[in-house]
């Protein structure tokens, strides 16, 4: 399977003074605000971590589904929230807390699905980042 997706952004001013927007071709995103205050401060709006972490969670969940379906497994309900940490200039690690409801699963089997779920999912791979997995069943 192989395709494209794009997401635009306008940016305009100085970089603690300016402000921008943030839009994806599907249209989730139109013209979504973000500044200096929403990136590093608590203004209102997104910033790129906050999108990343969206991306990375939605990825991997998608991606623990698959692996737990070619195991033999279908879960009710896979919880990801992920935290981007940013320090110093740049991403250095993303925590991804899983909480699964997958029935009739072991902890210690859901535990090693995940992790590969971690290690092959697409937005993982691309992150140059330390990622971390706390996962739990229900």
């Amino acid at each position: 399977m192989n395709f494209t997706r794009s997401a635009k952004a306008q940016w305009k001013g100085s970089g603690k003074d300016g402000k921008g927007t943030m839009s994806t071709e599907s249209t989730v995103l139109q013209n979504a605000q973000y500044s200096f205050n929403t990136r590093f401060e608590d203004g209102k709006g997104t910033n790129p971590e906050e999108l990343i972490g969206a991306a990375h969670a939605g990825c991997f969940s998608m991606q623990l589904s698959f692996l737990l379906g070619e195991a033999g497994f279908t879960p009710t309900t896979l919880d990801v929230d992920a935290k981007v940490e940013f320090k110093d200039g740049e991403i250095v690690k993303v925590t991804l807390d899983l909480k699964g409801d997958v029935p009739n699963i072991k902890a210690d089997e859901f535990n090693k699905i995940a992790q590969k779920a971690k290690e092959v999912c697409p937005v993982s791979k691309l992150l140059n980042a330390e990622i971390v997995l706390n996962a739990s069943l229900l």
